[in-house]
């Protein structure tokens, strides 16, 4: 039996997406450290394979105390498989954690690669696919969320988000201000699932349908190049709803320069006007 860590690619949701490699690891661990044990458990059953490794739970609530147990697992020569509920474990998922600690000990890290919702989408999308920025979750509150988004606006890149049920008409709402409205997205919800959708429009139309159920990723066109610097106006507005969400006059000049890259220190003079 090998000794290490195997990161293990999940299905998003159609269990016929498992490779060949995920059985065998799944079969051959000494441990399995689960986000999830009780869909790593119908996992198994859909692919209709044994587990016969002790089973774990390994998840953002608990990687902090797991993490070292694991490691000493690997280091007495055990083989430890990471899966999280869906994609690549680390990846807006629980298992940075643990890879930083193995190869911090020493331990070979090994990867089976999977499906991801990132590129999924991406190629689902009709948007340029060349060059693309993943930016995960955005923050949760929405004062530093509008600053991240702010942050953004002048990204060339096509833009990947992953986004909660309950957040993300806010999620649409702020994107649509700090974008613009007219800005093409493509809504991607349960991907690979039975009732899997995506919805391309543009952020505004996307804002006005309201809620969307189900795990989402959104991919959103990046700025065109060239795009003229807005009027004062506009910029001491933009900054102004920045302070109104909470963030000081600077940092809120600072986000509106870096998203349409101008000086931070023009900017700030003109909020001072």
């Amino acid at each position: 039996m090998l000794s290490g860590l195997i990161l293990c690619g999940a299905p998003l949701g159609n269990p016929g997406d498992a490779s060949a490699r995920l059985k065998e690891a799944l079969s051959s661990a000494a441990i399995v450290a689960a986000e999830d044990t009780r869909r790593l458990i119908r996992l198994a059953r859909d692919l209709n394979i044994d587990i016969p490794g002790r089973i774990t739970s390994y998840f953002a609530g608990n990687e902090a105390k797991r993490t070292p147990e694991l490691v000493e697992a690997m280091l007495a020569g055990q083989e430890v498989a990471l899966i999280t509920d869906g994609g690549m474990p680390s990846v807006s998922d629980p298992g940075y954690q643990l890879v930083v600690a193995a190869l911090d000990a020493g331990v070979p890290v090994r990867a089976v690669p999977g499906p991801s919702a990132v590129t999924t989408a991406l190629a689902l999308s009709g948007l340029p696919c060349e060059r693309f920025c993943f930016e995960g979750f955005l923050p949760r509150k929405a004062g530093e969320r509008r600053a991240r988004l702010a942050e953004l606006a002048g990204e060339q890149r096509t833009l990947v988000f992953f986004e909660a049920t309950h957040r993300i008409a806010d999620t649409l709402q702020d994107l649509a201000s700090a974008l613009g409205a007219d800005r093409r997205a493509a809504l991607c919800r349960e991907l690979t699932k039975t009732y899997e959708e995506v919805r391309r429009s543009s952020l505004g139309e996307l804002a006005a349908a309201g809620e969307f159920r189900g795990e989402i990723t959104l991919v959103v066109q990046g700025a065109s190049a060239g795009a003229e610097r807005p009027d004062d106006e506009t910029l001491k507005a933009e900054i102004a709803e920045l302070v109104a969400s909470g963030q000081s006059k600077r940092d809120a000049a600072a986000a509106v320069a870096a998203a349409y890259g101008l000086s931070k220190r023009d900017v700030y003079q003109l909020s001072l006007r």
